[in-house]
């Protein structure tokens, strides 16, 4: 009896459940590929279930946060702090992952004909896919971001699920709310009602998670056993690269502005390690939001700081995929053979800190924030990204970089702002 209640706990962790439902993934893409390429319906419905929330959540989030402040003074403080700061990290991500490529190299010797390579695909799935996302970036303009952020009406931002048009109109309702319930107490009933309705829809993301497994099962399956172990070898030297710089990024500068706070990084990193397990395990960044939140505020960080900044991060503060777009861009040059020198990359560089801003949470719009800096440079053929589809499911480090980047913008700030809780902090990191 004791046995079995042992062994009933142990299936009931959640990291035990995990590690099967890869283990089964891989044991099947390996010996049945077939088969194994077919469940990939299990993850994509997976992200879709988290994907129907988020909106709402983020909305929600960032409505309370705002409205929880005093004063618009405040709100614009701690927004101005926060763009700064993000606007800091992406020029440090971009400049890491242009300096990593130029040190490693990883397209150097592939002599590939990349307009070639875009034309024979361009009959295939994977071409059109990248058809589409060459077009959207042909078409950028910064007059047509900017209007871009502003939704035709209210519920087109959330019928679209654009997460900046949706994150525009929440500032706007939550400054107006603060305003409001101020001076009516009908308005601060509402914002208890945003409160309780947050615990409703983070009740229904608990519910959706425990499909996790299942979802891990079917991405890993797919990922086996479409690109096998040890396919597109060629490939995986980008892969690597992009990896290491990625590492570097977060054990070196992360660590270092985190270092600068008073808060390790490492633990930071091992605390939020089941949110980052599934982003590993489930391809989505947006599946960890939910836990990201509570876990913060029980961190030390304040409501207003977490709920303001941890959701504007999804779209503003992308650190891995700012170390893809860098890289990626350099590789296909160097694939391509086209020489880039000192003021070319200082270029790239401009050019990306522009067309990063397109890079959101979005599955795709690295991809377009790709294509669309390619066709701003006019050095390297747009086409060649086809090369990086195969290999885009095996990045995650870009997602992980992303969360963990996030979940310390939200410590910076909240010690910059003065709101964070080092007791707090001590408790739940063991300190």
């Amino acid at each position: 009896m004791a046995r079995s209640a042992m062994a009933g706990r142990i299936f009931s962790n959640g990291l035990v459940q995990m590690a099967a439902a890869i283990a089964a993934g891989i044991a099947l893409g390996q010996w049945m590929p077939d088969l194994a390429v077919q469940m990939k319906p299990l993850s994509d419905g997976f992200v879709k279930l988290i994907g129907m929330l988020i909106g709402v959540v983020m909305f929600m989030l960032v409505v309370s946060g705002i409205a929880g402040m005093q004063g618009r003074a405040r709100t614009a403080k701690l927004g101005g702090k926060a763009v700064l700061y993000f606007e800091a990290m992406a020029l440090l991500s971009l400049s890491v992952g242009i300096a990593a490529a130029v040190l490693l190299q990883p397209g150097g010797g592939f002599h590939l004909d990349l307009s070639a390579t875009a034309a024979d695909a361009a009959g295939s799935s994977g071409g059109q896919l990248v058809s589409g996302y060459i077009r959207r970036a042909e078409d950028f303009r910064l007059d047509q971001f900017v209007l871009g952020l502003i939704p035709d009406s209210v519920t087109g931002a959330f019928v679209h699920n654009n997460n900046l048009q949706i994150l525009l109109v929440a500032v706007f309702f939550g400054v107006a709310l603060g305003r409001l319930s101020a001076a009516d107490v009908r308005y601060a009933q509402l914002r208890e009602f945003i409160e309780a309705f947050l615990g409703v829809l983070f009740g229904m993301v608990n519910l959706i998670l425990k499909f996790a497994p299942l979802a891990a099962f079917g991405a890993m399956a797919f990922t086996i056993g479409r690109y096998g172990m040890g396919s597109m070898l060629p490939l995986l030297r980008f892969v690597g690269a992009i990896y290491l710089a990625s590492f570097f990024f977060v054990a070196v500068v992360m660590a270092l502005v985190a270092h600068a706070t008073g808060v390790s990084l490492f633990r930071l990193i091992a605390y939020v390690r089941d949110e980052l397990l599934l982003v590993i395990f489930t391809a989505s960044s947006v599946a960890a939001l939910p836990g990201l939140i509570v876990k913060m505020e029980q961190l030390g960080c304040s409501r207003n700081v977490v709920r303001l900044v941890l959701p504007a991060g999804y779209s503003f503060n992308l650190s891995g995929t700012n170390l893809y777009l860098a890289m990626a861009t350099l590789f296909l040059a160097q694939a391509s053979g086209v020489h880039l020198g000192g003021w070319q990359l200082l270029t790239l560089l401009a050019i990306a800190m522009l067309t990063s801003k397109g890079a959101t949470s979005v599955i795709g719009s690295g991809f377009i924030a790709l294509a669309a800096t390619l066709t701003a440079l006019q050095l390297v053929p747009v086409g060649g990204i086809v090369l990086l589809l195969g290999v885009e499911r095996l990045m995650k480090c870009r997602s992980l970089t992303n969360v963990i980047g996030n979940c310390l913008a939200c410590v910076v700030i909240a010690v910059w702002e003065g709101e964070f809780d080092r007791e707090a902090m001590r408790r739940e990191l063991g300190r």
